[in-house]
């Protein structure tokens, strides 16, 4: 898809913290600018991987803020802004604006199950009103975490309602199917279309959508911008598979402490492994059995990761 504003490989970012829990802004800058050096076109901060629902609407502030303090471009940030609340959510998509990031990833209204399209349809009215403007939003559809989809019909009524402002969509449902005709529908008005499976990234792209937002990205992204790169060849088919594979491997334990643990092991920084409850780490068994997964999808050592840490150091 051309033009699209965050086409290509974007990570899902890790939150990196201390032993207190609180933010670590120094390491996780330092990744995300290893990441952009490394495949990746763009960052998914404060998502899901990010772990965002487990830092308040301050803490999510202060992350954002000190990422583009050190360095990191807003205009590479798309951060998740969408809460259960309606006023947190224009107030964190106000602040990613205002900060200089051209869009944010809006979760639906998630606590209440089972929301008619009309009363999503009204949610995002009143959202896209009181921000007033200046920044893209892209739909977080994810129903095994949030358990409130998007239908086709709903992101239909929301393209027509504000047509600019509805601009994309990151798909996390695994559903190939799902994927492909939201870019049938709506492609061709622009809409960008992500996959959230890296196994997927290949197949999006030759559909027309836009590339990829994904947890793996965080240590897989070097293969995606291959990939992304070259869509076709021999090339691109073997980076391809080294993204399925590591993405099965990552995903052969708990997703988030998985990707902590091959940060981790890849850098030497046992401070990935810190994580907020009600996450926890991953047990030694089940840390040697993704690390020899990892391993055995041929993505060790993690390319420019050496060159990282001498910089780093």
């Amino acid at each position: 898809m051309k033009n699209a504003i965050y086409g290509g490989v974007n990570a899902a970012v890790l939150s990196a913290m201390g032993p207190d829990l609180a933010p670590d802004l120094d390491r996780m800058a330092a990744h995300a600018r290893w990441l952009l050096a490394n495949g990746c076109n763009g960052l998914g901060v404060l998502g899901t991987t990010g772990e965002a629902n487990s830092f308040g609407l301050h803490e999510r502030k202060q992350i954002l803020e000190g990422l583009i303090s050190r360095g990191i471009p807003a205009a590479k940030m798309m951060p998740g802004t969408g809460c259960a609340s309606l006023t947190d959510s224009v107030e964190l998509t106000k602040h990613a604006r205002d900060a200089g990031c051209p869009g944010v990833l809006m979760l639906p209204p998630f606590y209440y199950k089972g929301p008619s399209d009309d009363g999503l349809f009204a949610w995002f009215s009143e959202v896209v009103q009181r921000v007033g403007g200046g920044v893209a939003i892209y739909l977080y559809h994810f129903p095994q975490q949030s358990a409130v989809p998007f239908s086709l019909d709903l992101i239909g009524r929301l393209l027509k309602a504000f047509p600019g402002v509805i601009k994309g969509v990151k798909d996390s449902s695994g559903d190939y199917a799902n994927m492909a005709a939201m870019v049938r529908e709506f492609a061709a008005e622009g809409f960008e279309v992500y996959s959230g499976s890296d196994e997927f990234l290949q197949q999006i792209l030759a559909e027309g959508g836009a590339g990829c937002i994904t947890a793996a990205s965080n240590a897989n992204s070097h293969w995606g911008g291959i990939v992304y790169a070259q869509r076709t060849g021999p090339e691109a088919d073997a980076a391809q598979a080294t993204l399925t594979a590591t993405r099965r491997a990552a995903t052969s334990v708990p997703l988030i402490p998985g990707l902590r643990e091959i940060i981790a092991r890849s850098t030497g920084d046992a401070g990935w492994r810190v994580i907020r409850p009600p996450h926890l780490p991953l047990t030694a068994e089940q840390a040697d059995k993704v690390w020899a997964a990892w391993s055995a999808a041929g993505a060790i050592p993690l390319p420019g990761m050496a060159a990282a840490k001498a910089a780093a150091e």
